[in-house]
């Protein structure tokens, strides 16, 4: 349910085209990958695999948003991996909105 404030209420439409375009590619790609190797091998593991990368991507956004680091916001994968990377590799977050991060108070 989109927000009535969100900047994605306003074009719902388009949204909800492009999620049923997503859903509808899924589901043709995963079916022809079933036609053309039709065998439990590959459907359990074309299920384990959609099952995982569904999974990242809940814990590359929703997790780390909300219990690692609630000030920063990603704004797709592409942030999420550069912010990965800057964290672990020691080179801090980034300017947000020209300002600093906030300092932790745990120190």
């Amino acid at each position: 349910m989109l927000r009535s404030g969100s900047p994605c209420a306003k074009i719902g439409g388009p949204v909800h085209l492009k999620g049923f375009l997503f859903l509808a590619t899924g589901l043709l790609s995963a079916g022809l990958l079933l036609f053309y190797n039709p065998s439990i091998k590959v459907a359990v593991l074309l299920v384990i695999s959609i099952w995982c990368f569904a999974r990242f991507y809940y814990f590359a956004f929703y997790v780390t948003q909300n219990y690692v680091d609630e000030d920063y916001r990603f704004a797709g994968l592409s942030s999420f991996s550069a912010y990965a990377i800057r964290q672990n590799f020691g080179g801090g977050r980034p300017l947000v909105d020209g300002r600093p991060p906030k300092q932790d108070d745990r120190n």
